[in-house]
């Protein structure tokens, strides 16, 4: 997927979802991290990514409650 797409698809998502995203990208992260430490197949290019699409979630997450605060306020 490419990177503007994938930014498209994460910010027509609400809060909850965001969360729920950035939940099952540590989930796998955590299975990557796993099967390189046991030196199964080569996942570093993966490893990366995720965690590239993680930061892309949080900084989402942080910049919707911000939003959210600033419109309370």
């Amino acid at each position: 997927m490419k990177r503007k797409e994938q930014l498209d698809q994460l910010g027509d998502m609400s809060v909850t979802e965001l969360k729920d995203q950035a939940d099952a990208l540590k989930e796998s992260l955590f299975r990557l991290k796993f099967r390189r430490t046991l030196g199964v197949g080569d996942v570093l290019k993966d490893i990366r990514r995720e965690k590239k699409t993680l930061a892309r979630v949080y900084t989402l997450l942080n910049k919707k409650e911000a939003d959210a605060k600033t419109a309370e306020a």
